[in-house]
């Protein structure tokens, strides 16, 4: 089985993750930063808004566009729901895990040793995290790393690199188009500044147009769309370029060392990414210290860049993630060449630890499970057994691998593991909705039955807009003063009314609190459930 994977690692990658990914697309929630998205690309489609591009009607050109129309084409296709808004994410997990392994394989020329650091990204947890928790993110480091791959052949030929010139410029330009000049930052500078200290530019003046192409390129597809927004709205581009200015140095401000732990976003390959980390280590154990050192510099230097700068969350730090599954690869090369034969305990520990616990987690997981849902798991029964018996069989085979010192099946059936996750236990999610979760989806067709029109006042929350389906005027936010409508009867969906507020409406009108929408999938008294999902519809009947 390995064998086969060996020969066809292009193909493995893309199956695996396609397998792991497109079967429960559409089961967790839509997040916030996704609702954002898909609002703005529905309205693409409903609208024709693809160029100056809306939220709920209004301007919004915080991000650029290109995230959004490949979700807007994938809904035109194959229809305007979660699975089609989210498939183009797949595919830029796909496009990591390929060129993680075509760049691994130009610095390494080994198939198999290039084929795990593909593992490795594609099953890092936050590289299939970010996905839905920010789309524009995936496809800004997609792009690039691709843009990377084509410098480099760029770089290292004398010859013939024309076609590397040119993709490496679209790329460039896409990925800038995909969320501006983050992806430059926090990916390729590093990659420039690694490439310096390791590989050197050498012979570097006869690509001097080459170069000169690619920065052209990069400027007028990763421009236009800027400039063509500040020619048309300039008022409005401008007041939202200068609040995401402003965001920068005054906005979720962390200390320097926030990130310095950013090894565990790797999820199950934290112990092999923290050990491959260690330089004086592992220096003499590669077989190739060179690309070993780049890897090293590259993660080190995007870790640093990201540190200087005040903002911070930690979904900035899924594009190191790529460098790091690269430099983690050199530890797991070693483990494949030498485990058998390592008798040093303070070596086979970390290993025995980290595919020790994840074969315990499998093992353990119809327990875990069971005592997590209990009662829950009515009407899940059938999904709850598949997945206890998938993953108590691979963790099984972990140990039973483990024991025997066979360190690359243990590798492959990790990576199964993680697979298995998400095609056998994610539809479980399901079980754990609360009883109090009420979705938005049918209220606009229900106040359509009823002639009514929808408001929004206040705090409306993006995931709470996309499943009403459509533009909700709103009448008031922390912006506008309080404006009613000119209808005597109208709907109202609003989050908690203070007494002010409660009051001037009742002086107008008569109120009936309707239904209360929660998206929360975390029960009320829960410290998780969040005030921001919940909003109440009320019918107001002027006096």
């Amino acid at each position: 089985m390995i064998k086969i994977i060996e020969k066809y690692p292009i193909a493995f990658i893309c199956i695996s993750v396609a397998l792991m990914l497109l079967p429960n697309l559409h089961v967790m929630q839509v997040t916030i930063m996704e609702a954002r998205n898909f609002i703005t690309a529905r309205e693409m489609i409903t609208d024709n808004h693809w160029i100056l591009t809306t939220m709920n009607g209004e301007a919004r050109y915080e991000k650029p566009p290109l995230p959004t129309w490949l979700s807007a084409i994938s809904a035109s296709i194959f229809g305007l729901h979660v699975y089609a808004l989210r498939l183009p994410t797949v595919f830029l997990i796909m496009v990591i895990g390929v060129f993680v392994y075509r760049l691994s394989y130009s610095i390494l020329n080994n198939t198999l040793h290039s084929l795990v650091n593909a593992c490795i990204a594609f099953t890092s947890f936050y590289v299939v995290g970010i996905t839905v928790e920010a789309p524009w993110d995936i496809y800004a480091h997609g792009f690039m790393l691709i843009a990377i791959y084509h410098l480099f052949q760029l770089f290292q030929k004398e010859k013939n690199y024309w076609k590397h010139t040119i993709i490496a410029g679209i790329c460039l330009g896409l990925s800038f188009l995909s969320k501006g000049p983050v992806s430059l930052y926090v990916l390729f500078l590093p990659f420039l500044l690694a490439y310096s200290f390791t590989y050197k530019f050498k012979n570097f003046r006869p690509k001097t147009f080459s170069i000169f192409s690619v920065l052209l390129l990069m400027v007028a597809i990763g421009g236009w769309w800027f400039i063509y927004v500040r020619v048309i709205d300039p008022e409005t581009f401008s007041h939202i370029t200068s609040k995401e200015t402003s965001n920068w140095g005054s906005y979720n401000i962390r200390p320097f060392y926030y990130y310095w732990s950013f090894f565990i976003q790797s999820g199950i390959w934290t112990v092999p990414a923290f050990i491959g980390l260690l330089y004086p280590y592992l220096k003499s154990r590669v077989r190739n210290l060179k690309a070993y050192k780049f890897s090293f510099y590259w993660t080190i230097f995007a870790v640093i860049l990201l540190s200087i700068i005040p903002e911070k969350k930690s979904r900035y730090l899924m594009p190191v993630l790529i460098p790091l599954a690269i430099n983690t690869g050199f530890y797991i090369d070693y483990l494949f060449q030498h485990f058998k034969t390592l008798q040093d305990k303070r070596e086979t520990i970390p290993v025995y630890f980290n595919f020790g616990l994840i074969a315990c987690i499998g093992i353990a997981f119809p327990v875990i499970a069971y005592l997590g849902l209990k009662e829950q798991l009515s009407g899940f029964w059938v999904q709850y057994v598949i997945a206890s018996l998938v993953l108590f069989t691979i963790g099984l085979f972990i140990f039973i691998n483990l024991k025997k010192k066979a360190i690359r099946t243990v590798f492959f059936l990790t990576v199964f593991f993680f697979a298995s996750i998400f095609i056998v236990a994610l539809p479980l999610y399901k079980a754990t909705i609360p009883a109090q979760y009420n979705e938005i989806a049918t209220l606009e067709s229900e106040a359509k039955t009823q002639d009514l029109k929808v408001y929004g006042m206040n705090y409306v929350s993006p995931e709470m807009l996309f499943l009403y389906g459509d533009v909700l005027p709103i009448i008031k936010d922390d912006e506008h003063e309080l404006q009613f409508p000119r209808e005597t009867r109208f709907g109202l969906l609003t989050n908690e009314l203070n007494t002010s507020e409660k009051d001037m409406i009742e002086a107008l009108y008569t109120m009936q609190l309707v239904k209360t929408y929660d998206l929360n999938a975390a029960d009320p008294t829960s410290r998780k459930h969040n005030s921001r999902l919940v909003n109440y519809y009320y019918i107001l009947n002027k006096k």
